[in-house]
C-alpha cells in the first residue's frame, strides 16, 4: 500500500474517531481533516473543490433561509398550539399530536430544522402542563428520523444520495420511501401511547390552561406569512418538477430562498444569512474533501470489490447487507460521514457487474435514516434536541433514549427489509 493510501486512511479514521468522541467540534475536525487531505498533497485543490457536492449544500443553505424567515411569523408556534387544543389539552394526545407534525414538518423542511422550530414549542406545552417533557423529546426524535426518511429533503442523507444519483428524483423518493415510512409511522403510534402512558399526566386544571391559549395572538406578522407561504408552496411545487424542467434541487430552494429575501426587503438579510446553520455547512464541505481522498487514493474501489466478493455481486445480498450495516453504523456514528463514504462505494459496485443498484441506494436511504433512531448520537436531530434539551435544565441521557431508540430502530429495520426485498428483489 503506497504512502499517499496510508496517509489517506489514517487522517479518515483519526478523524472519524474525533467526530464520534466529540471532543471537539465536528466542523473544526472535518475542515482540519479535508484541509490536511490537501496540504499533504493526497487531493489536490482543484479536485477537492470538484469533491464538494453543491447540490448538496445549496439545498441546505436555501431552505434554512425559507425557514428561519418563516419561523419569524410565529406559524410553527401556532400550528403547535392549535394542535395541542385540537388533542383537548390531554398530555398523550399532545404527545403523538406533536410526534406527527414533528414527521411531516421533517419530510418537508428537513429534520434538523423542524426539530428546532418545535423544541421550544413542546417546552412551554409540557411546562403548561406540568409534565416531564423527556417521552415528548424522545418521540420528536424518533419522529424526525422516520419522516425525514420520506422525502429527498428530509434528511440530509437523502439529499447527498438524491444529489449523486441523478435518476432519485424528489417524486421517485415519495414513491419509494414514503410508504414504509408511513408504515412504521403507523406502528408507532400504539408503541408509544404503550410507553408513556403513565409517564405523563396532568390535573383537568392544567388541561384547561392549554385550551384557554389564543394561538391567533402568536401569528405575529400576517403579511409575511402570506409572502413565506406562498414561496414554501412554489418552492415544494419546484421540488416535485424539479427533473421534468431539468432543473437541479439546490436551485429550486435558492431561488425560492431568494425570491422570498427579495419580497422581503434587505432588513431581512442579515438575519437570515445568521441563522444559518454555517457550522453544518462547513461540516459538509471538510467530510466532501476528506471522502475525496480516499476514492482519489483507490481505498473505496478497493471496499467496494471486497463487499462485492463477500456477496458474490447478488442484488439481494448486497441490498440486505447494505441496509443492516447502514443501520447498526448510523447508530453509532453520525449517519452524515458513513452516507458520503457508503455513496461512491455503490456507484463503484455498478462498475463491477451488480446490475440493478436501485435497490441498494434505497437500501442505503433507509439504513441510514432509520439508524439515526438507534443512539442520541445516531444523527444531527439527535444531538440538537439534547444540547436544546440541557439549556432548559433537562438531561436526556444517552442511555435513557437508547432504551426506547434502539428497539424501535430494529424493528423499523425489520419492516424495511422485508419492504426492500417484496418491492425490488423478488
Amino acid at each position: 500500500m503506497e504512502q499517499q493510501t496510508i496517509l489517506a486512511i489514517a487522517i479518515f479514521l483519526i478523524a472519524y474517531a474525533l467526530i464520534i468522541s466529540e471532543k471537539i467540534h465536528r466542523t473544526i475536525v472535518a475542515m482540519i481533516g479535508g484541509a490536511l487531505m490537501v496540504i499533504l498533497g493526497i487531493v489536490s485543490q482543484e479536485t477537492a473543490i470538484h469533491h464538494i457536492d453543491f447540490n448538496t449544500l445549496g439545498l441546505l443553505i436555501g431552505m434554512m433561509i425559507i425557514v428561519n424567515i418563516t419561523a419569524e411569523t410565529g406559524l410553527f408556534k401556532f400550528v403547535a398550539i392549535w394542535a395541542a387544543k385540537k388533542a383537548k389539552g390531554r398530555p398523550l394526545a399532545i404527545l403523538l399530536v406533536l410526534m406527527l407534525l414533528t414527521a411531516v414538518g421533517s419530510a418537508f423542511l428537513d429534520n434538523v430544522t423542524t426539530v428546532l422550530l418545535m423544541v421550544p414549542v413542546t417546552f412551554s406545552i409540557t411546562r403548561q402542563l406540568r409534565v416531564n417533557p423527556i417521552p415528548f423529546l424522545i418521540t420528536q426524535i424518533i419522529a424526525s428520523n422516520v419522516g425525514g426518511t420520506a422525502t429527498l429533503i428530509g434528511d440530509p442523507p437523502n439529499i447527498m444520495i438524491g444529489s449523486a444519483v441523478k435518476e432519485l428524483t424528489f417524486m421517485a423518493f415519495i414513491q419509494n420511501l414514503m410508504p414504509i415510512a408511513l408504515v412504521i409511522l403507523a406502528l408507532l403510534i400504539p408503541i408509544f401511547i404503550f410507553l408513556f402512558r403513565k409517564q405523563i399526566k396532568t390535573t383537568p386544571e392544567l388541561m384547561q390552561s392549554i385550551m384557554d391559549l389564543d394561538e391567533k395572538e402568536l401569528l405575529t406578522d400576517k403579511k409575511l406569512l402570506t409572502k413565506c407561504l406562498t414561496v414554501l408552496g412554489l418552492t415544494i411545487f419546484g421540488f416535485f418538477i424539479h427533473q421534468l424542467v431539468h432543473i437541479e434541487s439546490a436551485t429550486v430552494a435558492l431561488a425560492g430562498a431568494f425570491l422570498l429575501l427579495l419580497l422581503t426587503g434587505e432588513h431581512m438579510l442579515e438575519e437570515a444569512f445568521a441563522k444559518v446553520e454555517w457550522p453544518t455547512i462547513f461540516f459538509f464541505i471538510g467530510l466532501f474533501i476528506l471522502v475525496g481522498g480516499l476514492i482519489e487514493t483507490g481505498v473505496i474501489a478497493t471496499l467496494a470489490e471486497k463487499a462485492v466478493a463477500l456477496t458474490g455481486g447478488n442484488v439481494t445480498s448486497t441490498s440486505m447487507l447494505i441496509l443492516w450495516l447502514s443501520a447498526i453504523a448510523s447508530a453509532f456514528i453520525d449517519n452524515i460521514p458513513f452516507v458520503a463514504t457508503m455513496i461512491p462505494m455503490i456507484q463503484d459496485m455498478g462498475s463491477m457487474g451488480v446490475s440493478n443498484l436501485e435497490p441498494l441506494w434505497w437500501s442505503l436511504a433507509l439504513g441510514a435514516c432509520l439508524g439515526g433512531n438507534g443512539t442520541l448520537i445516531g444523527a444531527s436531530a439527535n444531538l440538537i434536541v439534547a444540547g436544546m434539551a440541557a439549556k432548559e435544565g433537562y438531561s436526556l441521557k444517552f442511555t435513557t433514549f437508547m432504551k426506547y431508540g434502539f428497539p424501535i430502530m430494529i424493528l423499523s429495520v425489520i419492516l424495511a427489509s422485508g419492504y426492500v426485498y417484496l418491492r425490488y428483489l423478488m
